[in-house]
């Protein structure tokens, strides 16, 4: 099979349809956040503390982001790390395990706000008990 000027131009084409893809990266230490330029507009930015292999990252260790020539990974030379771009979008930063265990952290977290939708859920029965089986 040939490759043509026309095939190529297909080609690129169906990969722009895929989504977008990311044209900018730079970590912002004042804020501790990942922010990602896509080739719509969009910019995108994450706490890097959410991104597993990032977490407990230097600023310096983030500072360096290279951008895969496809657009859909980011990777940090200084800490061996990859980011699928894709997945940030669809709010995953990790693993199965990893989202569990930053949901477990979260869902531990005490604040005054958790405290008084608490005291306000109560005052409607609270939790709603769970459907108890009837073997017949």
């Amino acid at each position: 099979m040939a490759i043509t000027k026309e095939s190529i131009a297909a080609a690129r084409k169906a990969g722009r349809e895929l989504g977008p893809r990311a044209v900018a990266a730079r970590y912002r230490p004042s804020v501790g956040k990942l922010e990602v330029e896509f080739d719509n507009g969009v910019t995108l930015a994450v706490p890097a503390r959410l991104i597993q292999g990032l977490a407990r990252a230097s600023a310096t260790d983030l500072s360096k982001i290279e951008i895969t020539p496809a657009g859909w990974g980011l990777h940090f030379p200084r800490l061996d790390a990859d980011v699928y771009v894709p997945a940030l979008f669809e709010g995953i930063y990790g693993s199965k395990a990893w989202m569990k265990q930053a949901a477990r952290v979260a869902g531990s977290t005490r604040s005054a706000a958790k405290a008084a939708a608490a005291r306000e859920n109560g005052k409607k029965g609270g939790r709603p008990r769970k459907a108890q089986e009837v073997h017949a």
